[in-house]
């Protein structure tokens, strides 16, 4: 299977095929408005009005599932974040990332991607993960801001922790857009 076999919806529930990021770099994130990651949103809106015109695309994807911190309707959702940190990139409907309702998408990234480049900090969150008494198997998502990047070319090049800013994403993105 491809990536771009793939679609997804936009916060109308209106079907996105992504076949229409073909050539593209992407950023994929699961996002959560009420989460501690959030002010993320600042450093992914940086990368993409830097990088877009080379053809980065940051898609993201709100996800409750992690203490119910993305709550409220995907409008809601999508609003908040363009009004708050004054996004310009894609933000599609709230999906499941992990169990058997996750989104094919994250069914198909968490597969071909399923361990994450960490951080200095990313020891600190995975104690408070324990202390939260998550459980994750295998290839689970973690929690929220976990990023993907895929190449041109619609293969998973890495993922990244909920830890690793996206300020320091710049190497693996300009490599990737070469």
């Amino acid at each position: 299977m491809s990536l771009y076999q793939l679609n997804v919806k936009d916060v109308k529930k209106n079907d996105v095929s992504l076949k229409d990021y073909e050539g593209k770099v992407l950023l994929v994130v699961n996002t959560a408005t009420g989460c501690g990651f959030t002010p993320q949103y600042e450093g992914l809106e940086t990368l993409y009005k830097q990088y877009k015109d080379q053809g980065l695309e940051i898609l993201d994807f709100p996800c409750n599932q992690f203490m119910n911190q993305a709550p409220g309707t995907d409008e809601e959702l999508a609003e908040f974040c363009q009004l708050k940190f004054g996004t310009s990139f894609k933000t599609f409907a709230k999906v499941n990332v992990n169990g058997e309702d996750a989104d094919p998408l994250f069914k198909y990234l968490r597969k071909e991607a399923p361990a994450e480049y960490e951080d200095e900090k990313a020891n600190a969150f995975k104690k408070v993960l324990n202390d939260l008494k998550q459980s994750f198997t295998g290839d689970s998502i973690k929690w929220n801001f976990t990023k993907f990047l895929i190449g041109r070319d619609g293969k998973v090049i890495a993922r990244f922790a909920p830890t690793f800013k996206p300020e320091a994403l710049e190497p693996f993105i300009l490599e990737a857009l070469k």
